[in-house]
């Protein structure tokens, strides 16, 4: 092979070896992550959009676009918009490889300042009294005018100190953020702290944070705490001057986290419980997230795939 090389104009994007030679990525799906970085901030890049810029359809572009969500490339987020509405949000990573290191890094760097503890403050030593005090002092002529006490009586307590030296204050360390046992509640439990900024628009969570308190929120409906329950704990009393909502929301998340439900006798019946619900899929036809067991197009597109399939062809 032989490759001829062209200095090229402002307008170009970078694209890793690590994307363009994938052992394991088709070519569609590494085409398709090469034209979306190229995309500028906030472009759509949902199914229908790229079957429009694509020859190739929906189904294949769906199947390449999960193959770049398993290897870390794209990241689609299910957020529920202002009208009630779950929308799928894509993230694009050029190297998610070095964006993961990157943030464990940061993590473990945020770790080991909430567990640092200060050492502690030495308490202050007082002056040793002087053995001779002054001739002209006059506790001194008194104290020597005084006779000596008797050996059978109690020897005088010494007057209290009125400046007592101070107790040295250790400061607490921090409390690290509580997790869940299981990850049924993440889903539920990032949707409200996406949701939190409509009662209060300065709790306005970036993406890192969200998924930075998820798990704190994640046990507390674990522990039995109902969705509106964690919201009012959360947004109850806000001071006047909310500089960092996030760390406010993780002190009251550990501060105040509730107790574990107590276990169920054996002898009371247990209420049985409701079925869960199947998990949130993004739709290949539509690109609306919906619920169902496994991946494929929701209901409205599977009724008018089957409309079409039901209309006669037209002929004499």
């Amino acid at each position: 092979m032989h490759k001829v090389t062209e200095h090229q104009d402002p307008g170009y994007t970078i694209v890793g070896n690590h994307l363009t030679q994938h052992r394991s990525l088709s070519g569609l799906a590494i085409g398709l992550a090469a034209h979306i970085q190229s995309l500028p901030e906030g472009a759509p890049v949902d199914i229908r959009t790229l079957a429009k810029r694509f020859p190739e359809g929906r189904d294949r572009i769906a199947a390449s676009l999960r193959e770049l969500e398993a290897y870390g490339y794209l990241e689609r987020v299910r957020r529920r918009t202002d009208d009630g509405r779950m929308v799928t949000v894509t993230i694009s990573y050029n190297n998610p490889a070095a964006t993961h290191a990157r943030r464990a890094r940061e993590d473990a760097e945020q770790t080991k300042r909430r567990t640092a503890v200060a050492p502690p403050v030495p308490a202050p030593t007082l002056a040793p009294a002087s053995p001779l005090a002054p001739a002209s002092s006059p506790a001194s002529r008194s104290s020597a005018a005084s006779p000596p006490p008797s050996a059978s009586g109690p020897a005088p307590a010494p007057p209290p100190s009125r400046h007592p030296a101070p107790r040295p204050s250790l400061p607490s360390p921090v409390r690290p953020l509580p997790k869940p046992a299981t990850h049924e509640h993440h889903t539920a439990a990032a949707a409200l702290l996406a949701n939190l900024r409509r009662d209060d628009p300065r709790l306005l969570l970036s993406v890192r944070d969200v998924h930075r308190l998820t798990p704190p929120v994640a046990a507390w409906l674990e522990r039995g705490a109902s969705p509106d329950a964690v919201r009012s704990a959360l947004t109850a009393r806000l001071p006047d001057t909310l500089r960092h909502p996030a760390a406010l929301l993780a002190h009251r998340l550990t501060e105040l986290l509730p107790p574990p439900l107590p276990a169920v006798a054996p002898s009371a019946p247990s209420a049985p419980t409701p079925p869960a619900a199947p998990p949130l899929q993004t739709c290949d036809g539509c690109d609306r997230a919906f619920r169902a067991p496994v991946p494929g197009r929701c209901r409205d597109c599977r009724h008018q795939a089957n409309r079409k399939s039901e209309e006669p062809c037209g002929g004499s």
